[in-house]
């Protein structure tokens, strides 16, 4: 199931008209005026198990990530996403006690754009009552398509009032709070976790067996325990395990830094879809070099061009990406707060940029977006180069 014909022509004239504006300003690398794409059969491409009702026609998708998954990060991904292919696209983190009584037009986590189609914004929380009501309003008032429940947070935060991985470890209430979520909307109500504190595969598979049985459409897997928050190694063999032991769709996530690992993930696991983190903010074009892979056509705006490959192609479009999302966060978090989100922006991709330390560096400099768009042209007029692996330790 592809965009109806109205989302289609919206979505299509919001990135044509950015694509447009900017990329005439920035030339590209990797223009092939011969390329000629063979339109794929969409179907065939899409996850065995249908998510978000048969739409999802893509396997690739964003992870949900505090100060990152925002609209203006979620724009430049969309700008660089294959035409024809559909996904679910995440929220921030969003607190169910708050979501009741926020002004969702101009609470930063909830800001969206009128482009956005197929968002899926994941809630935290443990209470029927604050659930009830945020669901009602993400799907009544704010267009959300889907609800995915946190349920792999380790923050102390969190885990001290009983969200987030906190929940793993108890089953039972874990998939009452899945129960409540199925009760409160017609929405498909997904849940993200991780292996909990136990990493014992046997409770791993009870727990999500209780999802599954309270009604959750898909579940996203974070193989990695709370103690080890980011540390380590996943450990995929837990995501074909669950993929193999349930009915409903499982997404696989972590340690997808490459458009590489999202196959070999979907390969080893048989999992339905591979989500990316952090490392999508190194390289937003990672779900169009998955597209080319895949037969999809070029994102609206680059048609003729193929997917940055080389770590000196793929250093020149991170230093043009920035450059745009420089220019989205302006229009939806002006001052202060539009810089801190880029600084951090830039502190979580930098490893992946050859100096990229000194870009955050520069980047804490900037009084405002006008220094700091001087300072990224100034950086970037010399080559560059992205590494294609980093440690995932900060």
């Amino acid at each position: 199931m592809a965009l109806s014909g109205d989302q289609t022509d919206l979505w299509s004239s919001c990135a044509l008209e950015a694509s447009s504006s900017f990329f005439d300003i920035f030339p590209t690398v990797g223009q092939d005026k011969g390329l000629v794409s063979q339109m794929p059969d969409f179907q065939s491409l899409s996850p065995s198990r249908p998510i978000l009702n048969g739409a999802v026609n893509f396997r690739a998708c964003m992870a949900p990530m505090v100060g990152l998954s925002h609209v203006a990060f979620r724009r430049l991904c969309r700008e660089y996403f294959p035409k024809e292919a559909v996904t679910i696209w995440p929220t921030e983190m969003l607190n169910s006690r708050r979501i009741p009584v926020e002004n969702l037009v101009t609470t930063p986590e909830t800001m969206r754009s009128d482009c956005e189609t197929h968002l899926v914004p994941q809630i935290l929380g443990n209470e029927e009552k604050p659930i009830e009501l945020s669901v009602k309003r993400l799907e009544e008032e704010w267009g959300a398509e889907g609800i995915d429940i946190n349920m792999g947070c380790p923050v102390k935060k969190a885990l001290s009032h009983n969200y987030g991985v906190a929940l793993m470890g108890d089953a039972k209430y874990a998939a009452e709070v899945v129960k409540m979520t199925v009760k409160g909307t017609k929405l498909p109500v997904s849940v993200k976790l991780r292996a909990g504190h136990q990493n014992d595969t046997t409770y791993l598979l009870e727990f999500v067996k209780g999802l599954e049985g309270s009604g959750a459409s898909w579940i996203t897997l974070h193989p990695r325990t709370a103690e080890q928050k980011r540390r380590g190694s996943a450990d995929w063999s837990q995501i074909r395990t669950v993929r193999e032991n349930v009915k409903i769709p499982v997404i696989g996530n972590g340690d997808v830094q490459t458009a590489e690992d999202a196959k070999i993930l979907m390969e080893q696991t048989g999992c339905d879809m591979a989500m990316v983190g952090r490392a999508l903010t190194a390289r937003p074009w990672l779900f169009w070099q998955l597209g080319e892979d895949w037969g999809f056509p070029a994102p609206l705006g680059r048609e003729g061009e193929r997917a940055p490959r080389t770590p000196e192609e793929e250093g020149a479009e991170y230093g043009r990406s920035l450059m745009r999302l420089s220019q989205l966060i302006q229009e939806h978090f002006p001052g202060d707060l539009g810089l801190r989100k880029f600084r951090f922006y830039v502190r979580t991709s930098g490893p992946w940029l050859l100096f990229g330390h000194d870009l955050y560096a520069r980047s804490t400099k900037a009084k405002n977006f006008t220094e700091l768009d001087e300072m990224l042209k100034d950086f970037f007029s010399r080559e560059h180069t992205l590494a294609a692996r980093t440690e995932l330790r900060q």
